[in-house]
């Protein structure tokens, strides 16, 4: 019964993760266009407060689930990557989701320490975008997929 648990755990947190990125890049990007600049600065300092209280509890559950989904039914398939598609597609999926994970910790440190700037955090939303779309589209060519 732990395993449907995780599933919807992590279904919910990668919706919230996804579709934050996803608002970023593809909504609040092009209202940068239409919007005064102080009041969109006052907007993505909200916003990014907000965000920054938020998302690492749902990037704890989306890789807490993760992990655990992967120690109850799929840590076998990791032995040998290149086995089978859904194995290859698998560790694909992991190597991405890591760099993520990678990206968020830069980020927030970046935060922390002063140094993000505006064009820095478009790079890392730009190249988290990217990642977050492979990893999609992996999680279901991953039962799809074969060769």
């Amino acid at each position: 019964m732990a395993y449907p648990i995780l599933l919807v755990l992590h279904l919910f947190a990668a919706i919230l993760f996804v579709g934050t990125v996803f608002f970023e890049v593809l909504i609040l990007e092009s209202v940068h266009r239409h919007v005064p600049a102080r009041a969109m600065k006052m907007v993505e300092g909200a916003l990014g407060r907000r965000l920054r209280r938020v998302m690492p509890w749902v990037i704890l559950t989306l890789f807490g689930s993760g992990l655990g989904m992967l120690h109850l039914r799929y840590a076998p398939m990791l032995a040998a990557p290149l086995a089978s598609p859904f194995a290859t597609l698998l560790s694909l999926k992991l190597l991405l989701a890591a760099s993520v994970l990678g990206h968020f910790i830069f980020a927030m440190y970046s935060f922390r320490v002063g140094r993000m700037t505006g064009q820095r955090s478009r790079r890392i939303h730009y190249s988290v975008f990217a990642h977050v779309v492979l990893i999609v589209l992996l999680a279901k060519g991953m039962f799809y997929l074969s060769w």
